[in-house]
């Protein structure tokens, strides 16, 4: 496969989770957090098994082996983190969701150190607390010294237990490499399925949704649920995951775009902020000595 193929993945990916931010934020206002995930992964599960099948051809006696991570997995980053992100979309604005969002591969790192015993040097040092500081000024409007009295936007806080579960998603899905990334997911979407169900039948929610409502789930479902993930998967298979890591930067920068183009304004502190967690980011992902170690 071409080079400048790869790239189109990258990008086309992040474009895509930047809309979930946006759309996200705009569907919210119709649909209940949880039904919206729901509804989401119902979607992609109808298009992940097939395409897990096509593209992967696994042993599924192997993939249900590990139902228990799968579980794991599930909870966490499937139910858990679509829900969070939904519920702080409804009190936070996408691009400063996307922003806090941002800081995820410093936080990756840091668990990375505490769990794994990854070495950290002193410029990923530098980089956790730049990409810290930057998430701070965005969570204080740029009042840092106000940061212990201050009544902070209830989304934005949620936003940090987004992070915080994709983090421990992404370290323990680690003890999984050995399936197939698509079918791995497929196993995880069904299982928190069936997980949410109980919930779903028993909560009452509003299905009357409008044209634009029900256009966002189906985006939602497709284009960041099986769209990106496919091409970011694609693309890691390719040109590696380091290489491939510095295009999550695109992902705020989409979403600051298409606010802009949906009408919503950009602030100076959203971007200094923004600016210092990707240069945290840039410093924390510079080469470190790595010791192995299992999660158990």
């Amino acid at each position: 496969m071409k080079k400048s193929y790869v790239y189109i993945f990258l990008i086309l990916a992040n474009l895509f989770w930047a809309g979930n931010y946006v759309f996200g934020k705009y569907v919210v206002a119709e649909m209940a957090p949880l039904q919206l995930t729901f509804s989401r992964w119902l979607i992609a599960a109808l298009l992940l098994f097939p395409l897990a099948q096509m593209i992967e051809r696994p042993n599924w006696k192997t993939v249900w082996k590990e139902w228990r991570i799968l579980v794991v997995l599930s909870i966490l980053g499937i139910a858990g983190y679509n829900f969070l992100l939904y519920e702080a979309l409804r009190f936070t604005t996408s691009l400063n969701a996307a922003i806090v969002n941002s800081m995820n591969p410093a936080l990756i790192v840091l668990f990375s150190s505490l769990l794994l015993k990854e070495k950290i040097s002193r410029i990923n040092s530098l980089g956790l607390i730049l990409s810290l500081l930057g998430v701070l000024i965005v969570l204080t409007k740029g009042q840092l010294q106000q940061i212990f009295h201050l009544d902070y936007n209830q989304g934005d806080l949620i936003m940090l237990a987004v992070i915080l579960v994709w983090t421990l998603y992404s370290i323990i899905g680690r003890k999984i490499k050995h399936i197939p990334p698509i079918s791995a997911t497929s196993a995880s979407v069904l299982i928190a399925l069936i997980l949410l169900l109980p919930f779903v039948l028993i909560a009452d929610f509003d299905y009357s949704l409008s044209s634009n409502a029900l256009i966002g789930v189906l985006y939602i479902g497709i284009f960041p649920s099986v769209g990106s993930f496919i091409f970011w998967n694609v693309s890691i298979n390719q040109v590696g995951a380091s290489n491939a890591a510095i295009y999550l930067n695109l992902l705020t920068v989409f979403t600051a775009i298409i606010s802009i183009w949906t009408g919503n304004s950009i602030s100076i502190i959203q971007i200094l902020g923004g600016l210092l967690v990707f240069m945290g980011i840039y410093l924390t992902n510079q080469q470190r000595a790595k010791k192995p170690a299992n999660l158990s």
